[in-house]
């Protein structure tokens, strides 16, 4: 079963989730023993089959740290945080969390885009 860890002890995800506001980017990283990343792989596999077809899902990309990291990040795009809401609170995605290697902590925390001259396009 995995573990949540927030990444913002006074914000955490199931705070934002509560809020209104769109588009969405979630980032989730997520830590894991070296004899684990290939179980996390693949749950995490079949739970972006599954977010991908959730009303409101745009995208989502998953990283790996280098040099013998076991950190992973995913980076994920959702129309609103009530699209997001509606898949993370589904019973099927709760029960998929089953499946992840009891090494796994996560740490899913929700952003929006900035708007930085120059840089960055806000929303």
């Amino acid at each position: 079963m995995i573990q949540i860890k927030p990444l913002d002890n006074i914000v955490p995800i199931f705070r934002q989730i509560d809020t209104d506001m769109s588009p969405v980017v979630l980032v989730n990283i997520f830590q894991v023993a070296e004899n684990d990343v290939p179980a996390l792989l693949k749950a995490w596999e079949k739970d972006a089959n599954w977010m991908k077809q959730r009303p409101g899902f745009i995208s989502t990309q998953l990283h790996r740290g280098i040099a013998g990291s076991t950190v992973l990040m995913n980076y994920g795009v959702w129309e609103s945080v009530a699209h997001y809401r509606a898949a993370f609170q589904h019973p099927e995605f709760r029960k998929a969390m089953e499946h992840y290697p009891p090494s796994t902590v996560a740490s899913p925390h929700l952003f929006k885009r900035l708007n930085v001259p120059n840089l960055c396009v806000g929303p």
